[in-house]
């Protein structure tokens, strides 16, 4: 009786679908030997998934640095309370602190910073919307784009907005008579220094907004428009939070 031999079928290996995989690989026996040929794909990926994990990891390492700035500012701001000094006439130690009543425009400047931080993070996620991402894949118009940039627009406004609201701000604590360049206590000072700092640091959110909507005009791929956004999303979040905790700090803890 004759030995029927069959063909050993191929070892399909398959890929999970994702951004940058690669379509199945038929793998057949072979002899052993040497490594290449088709087992090289199987190295770390380097699709826009993985460039964008990348650089939220940049991003965050450089936003954890940023962060702990501004704690130290609340470590100074209590430490700074602490401070002493001599009474030439009484020989007794007196405190330096006197606090500050807040202007109440600040509050209100909270409020729209908290507000370009949901329109900032509607932004982000219409730009990652599946439907309309794959649409632009295939070449079918930018609708991810044109949900996005309203809200990106949105964000740059209430941005700004907040800026010149912080500038009143300082205005108002000058009538109070606390004037930076004369009358300045050691309260007053620390407010000039920290929302100095956050300003300067929104205003160059502001600049990064300004950025990735010009930029997004000129991307042609829509991986990296998510990027853009992306990065710009985490850095203004960031801002928001920190404000948030420095506004507790001037509030409460005088």
């Amino acid at each position: 009786m004759p030995i029927a031999f069959t063909r050993a079928p191929a070892e399909v290996e398959r890929k999970e679908p994702g951004i940058g995989g690669k379509p199945p690989v038929d793998r057949r026996p072979t002899g052993g030997g040497g490594g290449g040929g088709d087992d090289d794909w199987q190295n770390p990926k380097h699709g826009p998934r993985e460039r964008l994990q990348r650089i939220r990891f940049f991003v965050f390492f450089a936003l954890a640095g940023d962060m702990m700035f501004f704690a130290a500012l609340v470590v100074l701001f209590f430490a700074r309370q602490a401070g002493m000094h001599m009474d030439p006439r009484s020989h007794e130690m007196i405190g330096d602190w006197h606090p500050i009543q807040l202007p109440p425009i600040v509050y209100l400047n909270t409020a729209v910073l908290i507000l370009s931080s949901l329109t900032m993070e509607m932004a982000r996620r219409n730009i990652f919307r599946e439907m309309d991402v794959l649409e632009e894949w295939l070449g079918l118009g930018k609708p991810a784009l044109r949900r996005a940039l309203p809200w990106l627009v949105a964000t740059l406004a209430l941005g700004s907005l907040f800026v010149t609201g912080q500038m009143i701000a300082w205005k108002q604590l000058t009538a109070q008579g606390f004037a930076f360049t004369q009358g300045v206590t050691p309260a007053s000072y620390f407010f000039y220094v920290v929302t100095g700092l956050h300003a300067g640091h929104l205003m160059l959110g502001v600049l990064a907004l300004v950025l990735c909507v010009t930029a997004l005009a000129w991307f042609r791929r829509v991986e990296s428009r998510q990027i853009a956004v992306d990065i710009t999303a985490w850095y203004w979040h960031t801002l928001g939070a920190a404000w948030i905790l420095l506004l507790a700090v001037l509030a409460v803890g005088q």
